[in-house]
């Protein structure tokens, strides 16, 4: 089995997606218990001296100036966890939970937290156990993911409820049937458990996987509706690209010719028309906008996750705790909200093609698709999901980062979203996914109907596995049923997604 090592700085969104979906072993790297040690030693000392630090000496948020009675740490660490698990709503999927504490604790094994040891080896212990605390949907406002993050910590103490093995059980029954036990929160323990963002962060990396593959996805489609339309690809030509640089469309444009290899459609003098729709023609200049928003959503993930969001922060070296403001992440909000844009600008285009495809005046093609003439309705109609599709692909899209919010009496007077900007996007790319298998239904069917005399290697791998779940359209049947096998057999299919990705890395 996989091991997927934190404390060394080099956690990846491929390793939360390895541990949070496919099993993957958290190990920890040897630097990591003395550097705990160390961090703990500098928190127990000012705890010794009686010096103010915000959450360890002090009350919280507005609180902050209110000196805690030294024999009242621990059980303050412990009402900061139970004080502060108010979320609210359905469950979050395991996957994410599993995510979530990947990233807290990869942020703990980069030092700073000054949390105990054995916090951090019960955190570690549960995700190998596959204990998954129940954690709300509804909580964060993106200045720390507190309310969300105190349910993992209920269950650290003992408290609240998890899922282990398909069963919802108490905290404590969860960990002993694990062969874990609880642990007696300490100063500053119960800060640690609800601090940082690590559900923006383990959810945005789930997200950026999936959008990446989405991307994959996208050309794929898109390079069938070439085939289907006889689309005219000298856009494609990599002097038209360098003409104008943008960030990510000569990538795109070289994936689809990639794709579109093997067949005729490489050579312009292959197209049926001189110059396509907008929808046609600049798929690359689109796809390459989602593929930058991807690699900006990357790099500040890659920070937030091999970083610490902790606020105060230990420094050993002096032996100092001072206040920071890394758990604000506005950057991560911002890049959230870019990639919700670009998915949005992506799926319109599909669903755009899909009309093109379904004109006559267009195509060039039997109008609606239909081999029967006018009197059918043919795949039209399909057209009319994609559009609803796209519709609250664009509403779930409204930027999120720039909400005001204001609370604590004024002290936590601005906030990020950015837990609820990353989860969102799991909702956009399962619509996303419908879209792109409406296109796929109606380019099949274009290509049924013009029938080229060679397709290339991308669209003839995408429409044998389509036709393999969807037969070919003959008289009219309801075609929504196509669209859902689609997306979950073939859009969905990791063996497709595996070979695509083949392709266009060729």
């Amino acid at each position: 089995m996989e091991t997927i090592v934190v404390g060394d700085g080099t956690l990846s969104p491929d390793d939360v997606v390895a541990v949070a979906r496919h099993g993957a072993r958290v190990g920890v790297d040897p630097g990591v218990p003395p550097r705990l040690a160390r961090d703990r030693a500098v928190v127990d000392d000012i705890v010794d001296r009686g010096v103010p630090a915000y959450g360890v000496t002090t009350g919280l948020g507005p609180r902050a100036t209110y000196a805690l009675p030294r024999d009242e740490l621990g059980a303050f660490s412990l009402r900061t966890v139970r004080g502060r698990a108010n979320a609210v709503g359905d469950p979050l999927p395991a996957e994410v939970v599993r995510a979530a504490m990947l990233a807290r604790v990869t942020g703990i094994a980069g030092g700073g937290s000054g949390v105990q040891p054995a916090v951090f080896e019960l955190l570690v212990g549960m995700l190998n156990a596959r204990v998954h605390p129940m954690v709300p949907e509804t909580g964060s406002i993106g200045a720390s993911d507190l309310n969300q993050l105190a349910h993992v910590g209920l269950v650290v103490t003992g408290e609240g409820r998890a899922e282990l093995s398909g069963e919802t059980l108490d905290g404590a029954t969860a960990l002993r049937r694990a062969g874990l036990a609880p642990i007696d929160l300490g100063p500053k323990d119960g800060l640690v458990l609800c601090g940082a963002s690590p559900l923006a962060a383990g959810a945005g990396a789930l997200a950026v996987g999936d959008a990446t593959v989405a991307l994959h996805l996208a050309q794929a489609v898109a390079a069938l509706t070439y085939e289907g339309f006889r689309a005219n690809t000298s856009p494609l030509d990599p002097r038209a690209q360098r003409a104008r640089c943008a960030p990510g469309q000569a990538d795109a444009a070289a994936g689809l010719l990639a794709l579109l290899a093997g067949g005729e459609l490489p050579d312009p003098r292959a197209a049926r028309r001189v110059q396509d729709p907008i929808s046609v023609r600049c798929v690359s200049q689109v796809h390459g906008s989602l593929c930058s928003a991807l690699s900006f959503v990357a790099d500040t993930l890659l920070a937030e996750l091999n970083g610490s969001g902790d606020n105060p922060l230990v420094f050993a070296d002096s032996g100092e705790i001072l206040s920071t403001g890394n758990f604000h992440t506005p950057g991560l909000a911002l890049g959230f909200d870019t990639l919700a844009l670009a998915l949005c600008q992506t799926a319109a285009l599909s669903a755009a093609r899909t009309q093109c495809l379904l004109a006559a005046n267009l195509s060039g093609l039997p109008a609606t698709l239909s081999p029967y003439g006018p009197e059918r309705s043919g795949l039209a109609p399909l057209a009319k999901t994609a559009h609803a599709l796209v519709t609250e692909i664009r509403h779930l899209a409204t930027p999120v980062s720039i909400d005001p919010c204001h609370g604590a009496d004024g002290v936590e007077d601005d906030s990020t979203n950015a837990a609820y900007g990353a989860r969102r996007l799991a909702t956009i790319l399962a619509r996303l996914r419908r879209v792109l298998a409406v296109e796929a239904v109606t380019a099949a069917q274009a290509v049924e109907l013009a029938r080229p005399p060679r397709l290339g290697e991308g669209p003839a791998l995408l429409l044998g596995a389509l036709r393999r779940v969807v037969a070919p359209l003959d008289d009219d049947r309801p075609s929504g049923e196509d669209v859902e096998r689609v997306a979950r057999d073939v859009i969905g299919s990791g063996e497709l997604q595996q070979r695509i990705r083949a392709l266009l890395a060729a």
